[in-house]
């Protein structure tokens, strides 16, 4: 609880949100710098969106949807060794299309399966070069596909799923949001190809409550940063929310594309083959549906899984990437820049679709730049190297695969 007295409470910083930005940060300042920090997150629980948790089951749960990480950065990795040990696990995806469920990115095996082909690596190349559109230049989500792969397995596979998603045809989208998904020509149906590829051993939130368990550094669940009011006071602020909030939407809210989850525990062991499956069709309303235990390891005689609803209503989730939505971050940018005291950090408070990876890589960079000017509490010594002190023997700090 924070004091009540007539004298506030005194932190260096202050760090709205508990998601890897505002957590990796307040990790440092406090073991690094020997800052006192002050963590607070509206919700009641660290981890942001990454939070997992057992359900009523004894299921361990992502409350907030899939998260999987993965990454070429060994800086990263070896900074987050130091709080989790890792699972190797190499993520993938099925597409329920025309009665199949096929792997997604498309590769080799989907084109052979869809179509009753039996194509080598070099007669895909060819089957999809024949049926690409040709573009003079590349400006949004569609032509991206379509450039690749043609209209017809535009349709099958992209139309409906990013319409759901995102709430907008793919025409209305930056170029980057179907770039994330790229096509194949082998049959490699890993979903992502970073060298290392792992789930944090023991759950996400075990890694955060390890990061945060310092003598420098409180965390206050279900607190909101507009009622501390004259309870504490600090040095400098650091914001992971949204940046159109901070500033009451005074250029008009930043719209970003949110999710309704729809969890179940089902009285089986399995229910389907990999972690996720998704559902381009645009006549079912949910985008895709998955199954924890693929993702954990875990083993329970039930397994539960969660259906994936986009809505525009709710917490935000993903900053839509589309042009008019760029001009308008623009403005509350410099904004941003002219307000002492405050640092944007994070996908809402930078309003950039990041991987998880990319926020700790944010988040470590923010703190370079602050210690070479902070000055260290009395007696800390400078800051030290990262050590990837919890990695098993098993798991190498980069795993190939």
């Amino acid at each position: 609880m924070l004091p009540t007295s007539h004298a506030p409470e005194t932190f260096d910083y202050l760090i709205v949100g508990a998601g890897f930005a505002g957590c990796v940060l307040a990790e440092r300042l406090a073991s690094q710098l020997g800052l006192r920090v002050l963590l607070i997150d509206r919700r009641d629980h660290l981890g942001g969106n990454a939070y997992d948790c057992t359900d009523a089951a004894g299921v361990l749960v992502h409350r907030y949807g899939p998260h999987i990480f993965h990454t070429n950065a060994q800086k990263v990795v070896d900074y987050l060794s130091q709080f989790t040990r890792w699972r190797p696990y190499q993520h993938r995806v099925l597409a329920d299309v025309q009665g199949q469920q096929l792997p997604m990115p498309i590769n080799l095996t989907t084109i052979n399966r869809l179509y009753g082909l039996s194509l080598d690596s070099a007669g895909a190349a060819a089957f999809l070069a024949a049926r690409a559109t040709a573009l003079p230049e590349l400006r949004s989500s569609r032509d991206v596909v379509v450039s690749q792969v043609g209209e017809e397995l535009y349709r099958t596979f992209f139309e409906g799923y990013t319409r759901k998603q995102w709430g907008r045809d793919a025409t209305e989208l930056d170029k980057s949001v179907t770039a994330r998904v790229p096509t194949r020509t082998d049959a490699d149906d890993r979903y992502f190809q970073d060298r290392f590829q792992c789930m944090p051993l023991e759950g996400y939130t075990r890694m955060f409550e390890r990061m945060v368990d310092h003598p420098n550094i409180r965390f206050l669940p279900d607190t909101d940063h507009a009622e501390l009011g004259g309870t504490v006071r600090w040095r400098h602020l650091v914001y992971t929310g949204p940046v159109d909030e901070f500033f009451g939407y005074c250029f008009g809210p930043l719209p970003y594309r949110s999710l309704r989850f729809e969890h179940r525990t089902l009285d089986q062991e399995w229910l389907q083959p990999v972690a996720v499956v998704n559902y381009p069709a645009p006549e079912v309303p949910y985008t895709r549906i998955t199954e924890y235990k693929h993702l954990t390891g875990q083993r329970h005689p039930r397994t539960s899984i969660t259906h994936e609803y986009p809505t525009d209503q709710g917490d935000p989730y993903y900053p839509i990437p589309a042009p008019e939505n760029a001009a308008l971050y623009e403005r509350y940018a410099q904004l941003a820049e002219q307000t002492p005291g405050v640092t944007f950090t994070g996908r809402l408070g930078t309003y950039r679709y990041y991987n998880m990876d990319q926020v700790v890589a944010q988040s470590l960079a923010l703190f370079a730049r602050i210690a070479q000017t902070a000055p260290a509490a009395s007696g800390v010594r400078a800051p030290q190297a990262l050590r990837p002190s919890l990695l098993p023997p098993q798991l190498p700090a980069v795993a190939g695969g």
